[in-house]
Protein backbone atom coordinates (compact mmCIF):
# COMPACT_ATOMS: atom_id res chain seq x y z
CA UNK A 1 0.00 0.00 0.00
CA UNK A 2 1.51 3.37 -0.96
CA UNK A 3 2.26 5.95 1.69
CA UNK A 4 0.36 9.21 1.86
CA UNK A 5 1.72 12.54 0.68
CA UNK A 6 1.50 13.83 4.27
CA UNK A 7 3.90 11.06 5.36
CA UNK A 8 6.49 12.11 2.78
CA UNK A 9 6.19 15.74 3.85
CA UNK A 10 6.54 14.83 7.52
CA UNK A 11 9.68 12.82 6.74
CA UNK A 12 11.22 15.70 4.79
CA UNK A 13 10.47 18.24 7.52
CA UNK A 14 11.99 16.00 10.21
CA UNK A 15 15.17 15.82 8.11
CA UNK A 16 15.44 19.62 8.02
CA UNK A 17 13.73 20.49 4.73
CA UNK A 18 11.80 23.76 4.65
CA UNK A 19 8.70 24.46 2.56
CA UNK A 20 9.77 27.23 0.19
CA UNK A 21 6.29 27.92 -1.12
CA UNK A 22 3.74 26.28 -3.29
CA UNK A 23 1.50 26.80 -6.25
CA UNK A 24 -1.64 24.74 -6.38
CA UNK A 25 -0.99 21.28 -4.99
CA UNK A 26 2.81 21.47 -5.53
CA UNK A 27 5.11 22.06 -2.58
CA UNK A 28 8.80 22.91 -2.96
CA UNK A 29 11.12 21.78 -0.17
CA UNK A 30 14.68 23.01 0.25
CA UNK A 31 17.43 21.73 2.53
CA UNK A 32 20.22 24.03 3.70
CA UNK A 33 22.69 21.85 1.73
CA UNK A 34 20.97 22.98 -1.48
CA UNK A 35 18.89 19.87 -2.15
CA UNK A 36 15.37 20.47 -3.46
CA UNK A 37 12.34 18.19 -3.70
CA UNK A 38 8.95 18.97 -5.19
CA UNK A 39 5.94 17.07 -3.84
CA UNK A 40 2.62 17.29 -5.63
CA UNK A 41 -0.81 16.20 -4.49
CA UNK A 42 -3.10 16.85 -1.57
CA UNK A 43 -2.13 15.62 1.89
CA UNK A 44 -4.51 12.65 1.86
CA UNK A 45 -3.54 11.43 -1.63
CA UNK A 46 -1.50 8.28 -2.15
CA UNK A 47 2.11 9.08 -2.99
CA UNK A 48 3.28 8.06 -6.44
CA UNK A 49 6.27 5.69 -6.69
CA UNK A 50 8.45 8.43 -8.21
CA UNK A 51 7.65 10.73 -5.28
CA UNK A 52 8.73 8.10 -2.78
CA UNK A 53 11.91 7.56 -4.81
CA UNK A 54 12.65 11.30 -4.89
CA UNK A 55 12.24 11.56 -1.11
CA UNK A 56 14.50 8.53 -0.51
CA UNK A 57 17.12 10.02 -2.85
CA UNK A 58 17.00 13.42 -1.12
CA UNK A 59 17.28 11.89 2.35
CA UNK A 60 20.25 9.76 1.27
CA UNK A 61 21.93 12.81 -0.26
CA UNK A 62 21.81 14.86 2.93
CA UNK A 63 23.45 12.02 4.89
CA UNK A 64 26.59 12.12 2.70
Amino acid sequence: MPRKVRDLIRELERAGFIDRGSKGSHRNYLHHKGITVTISGHLGDDAKPYQEKDVRRALAEIKR
